[in-house]
Parts: structure tokens; sequence; C-alpha cells
């Protein structure tokens, strides 16, 4: 036999014998396996300060947006002696910055009508669920919120 031929023969020895070996590797079956461990559990939200009404840290952003807005709304009311009809004439009016009038917020969608003796802002959560309500506030200040539907003037207010 010639090297070159015994090799080949060597080597077609040594791969069928390893894919013997990884055949007969015994793997576990799946019922004698530990059981798998859950995934990271998602740490509960910690309020942000005593009495804080969100569920999440997406609706404490949420939230916070929308005291900003309603306190750079009555200083505005307070100095012009009517509401703001557009978010941007709210910039450097409280603590509203430019960076603000983009209505995207994250997990939210930011809505804004503004009229002279009024306006109403909504925050829309790009997913509903209990993590992620709806809120709607008007002139009065007031914060409502819903996990079902939109929220608007009848949803329950915030606590």
């Amino acid at each position: 036999m010639s090297v070159q031929r015994w090799k080949i023969a060597f080597l077609s020895l040594f791969f069928v014998v390893a894919a013997a070996f990884a055949l007969a590797q015994d793997t576990p079956p799946a019922q004698d396996a530990p059981p798998a461990q859950p995934a990271t559990p998602v740490p509960s939200y910690q309020p942000k300060f005593r009495g804080d009404p969100a569920r999440s840290d997406s609706e404490a952003a949420a939230l916070a947006y929308m005291r900003v807005v309603i306190q750079a709304q009555n200083k505005f009311n307070k100095q012009y002696d009517h509401f703001a009809d557009t978010l941007p004439q709210l910039v450097h009016s409280g603590n509203f910055t430019k960076r603000m009038v983009n209505p995207d917020r994250g997990d939210y969608t930011a809505g804004f009508k503004g009229k002279k003796d009024s306006y109403v802002l909504t925050m829309t959560p790009k997913q509903l669920d209990a993590q992620h309500r709806s809120f709607y506030s008007e002139d009065d200040g007031k914060i409502h919120a819903d996990e079902t539907k939109a929220a608007d003037a009848d949803s329950p207010m915030l606590k």
C-alpha cells in the first residue's frame, strides 16, 4: 500500500470513528434536565417621589412631561393672558425647552391642541397596557389616565 493510500485510509477511518463517537454521545432526555430558570425578572417600578402615581419608568417620564407642559401653560397664560396655541410657543416658558416640542417621547407620543382660552394635552403610549396607560389633561391641570383606551375627560383622574 502506498503512503498516499495509507493516508487516505487513515483519514477515512478517523472521520468514521469521530462521526460514530459524536452520534454515540448521550444527551439527557428533556425531562431529566433541570427546570429552566426564568428570565431575569423585570424589576418592579421604584416610585420617584412620595405619592408617585406612575406604574413604570415610561409612565413617570410621560407624566413628568405633562407636568412641565401644564406648568409652562400656566406661566404663559399668566404672562400673556391666554394659553399657547402650539408647543413651540411654550419654549422658554417655565422649564419647557425646544427639544420638548418633538411629540415623540420614547414609549409615548404627545398630542397637543391649543386655543387662546383652553388646551388639551394627551400622552398616548405606543403599546397600551397596565404599565403604559394613556393620559389626558386640559387647562384645569388635572391629569386623567386610562389603561384600556385613549384617556379623555371622562377617564379616572390620577391620585
